[in-house]
Order: C-alpha cells, then structure tokens, then sequence
C-alpha cells in the first residue's frame, strides 16, 4: 500500500510497495525498484471488458480522457506538475471527489476512477463533465495540482466555474447574472457562478482562472 505526502508544496512523494496510478510524465525521480506502463483500458481491475471499453468511450468523449500509468514497485517515487502545488484529499469509505482532469495527478488503488455529468460548463472553461474518484478501498488518496496555493472552502459557498479544482460531495448548481450590461461590454466579468449548497463539503480553488469560453461585447 502506498501513502501520499506533499514535499515542499510542489511535488507528491508517493511511499509503499503495491501499486497506484498517476498521470503519465508526473515522474521525477525515485529510489526503489518501480515498473510504469500506461493504462490502455481501465484503471478498475473488477470491471468487465464491456465496461472498460464504456468507461474509456466516456472519458474520451468528455475531454477527461488524461493519460494514466500504473505504478508498481517498492519504495519512494517523486511527482510534480509544470511546478504548480501538490494538495493530497484522503477521502471517507464511500466517499466521492470531482476533479478536473488536467488537476488530476494521481491517486491509490483504494479510489475508483470515472467520469460524471455536472452540465454547468456551457459558458466557462469548466465544461460539462469532471472527473470523479470514489473511495473503495483501503485509505483512498487522491494527489491535486493548483496553480498557486489552494483555496480550501467549506461550503455552501458560490465559486467561479473557471478557478474551481475539485469539491467533495453533491455537484454544483450553474447560476448566471446576465443583464444588458454583459453585451455591450460593462459587466462586473463575474456573471457566471457554481453554487454548493449541501452543508459541510469542501471545494477546492486556485488563486488563477481558466480563460473564459465566451466574449461577448459592442464597442
């Protein structure tokens, strides 16, 4: 089993023996003997061939198809991202966590990975789908990147749709506070929202926002 620790707020240390998954390339060094080999299907072993085969449909067709690798070995391995900070989530028995696929770094064998539906991200950079990680086995960890230091809130709380990382809990609900101001270019810039509203969850935000998908304005 492995345990997941940040070292110096930039890169995940990875420490066991057994095997978790990672975002291929996250890599940077180790010490032990370790094998890696990208994950052609499905990171859930108990899942059909049929299911696997659906469970990659879907995250290609949702944009949260990022390369995966298994990990397999003994002793520590070193993970980073574009130098952006590392923050571990250890999730509850049955607990689930959505993430954005390009947030992802890597997570242990005890977290089940999908996709779901969210259908809030018609305007904003967040888009329809999110990754999501259950916890299913023992001491499920996930590893999260952030551009900047996290944001960690307890909801409910409203948050933009192009800094959020990842939330615990139920999904979000989509507000928007569109008016005539927002198309002749004298809006506040802040007119899309996600709403948490189920009671002592947490969500997750960088201090650095996604470019917008939609400009809208007459000069």
């Amino acid at each position: 089993m492995f345990n997941f620790k940040v070292h110096q707020e930039l890169t995940c240390v990875a420490e066991g023996d057994g095997h978790f998954f990672a975002r291929v390339g996250a890599m940077v060094a180790n010490k032990g003997s370790f094998t890696a080999e990208k994950v052609l299907l499905d990171t859930n072993q108990n899942r059909s061939l049929l299911g696997s085969v659906m469970s990659l449909a879907a995250r290609k067709l949702t944009g949260e198809n990022i390369p995966i690798m298994k990990v397999s070995g003994k002793g520590t391995y070193y993970m980073a991202n574009k130098a952006h900070h590392i923050s571990i989530i250890k999730l509850q028995p049955g607990q689930s966590v959505g993430v954005e696929g390009e947030n992802l770094l890597a997570f242990t064998d005890g977290c089940k990975y999908g996709v779901r539906f969210i259908g809030s991200g018609v305007i904003s950079q967040k888009g329809m789908f999110t990754s999501k990680l259950t916890a299913t086995g023992n001491d499920p960890q996930v590893a999260i990147t952030t551009n900047g230091n996290p944001i960690i809130l307890e909801t409910p709380c409203v948050v933009d749709p192009d800094a959020v990382i990842c939330w615990t809990g139920a999904d979000p609900s989509f507000r928007a506070d569109v008016n005539w101001k927002t198309f002749i270019g004298q809006s506040s810039g802040e007119s899309y929202f996600l709403e948490f509203n189920n009671p002592g969850e947490v969500v997750i935000v960088q201090p650095s926002e996604r470019i917008s998908g939609l400009e809208i304005a007459i000069d």
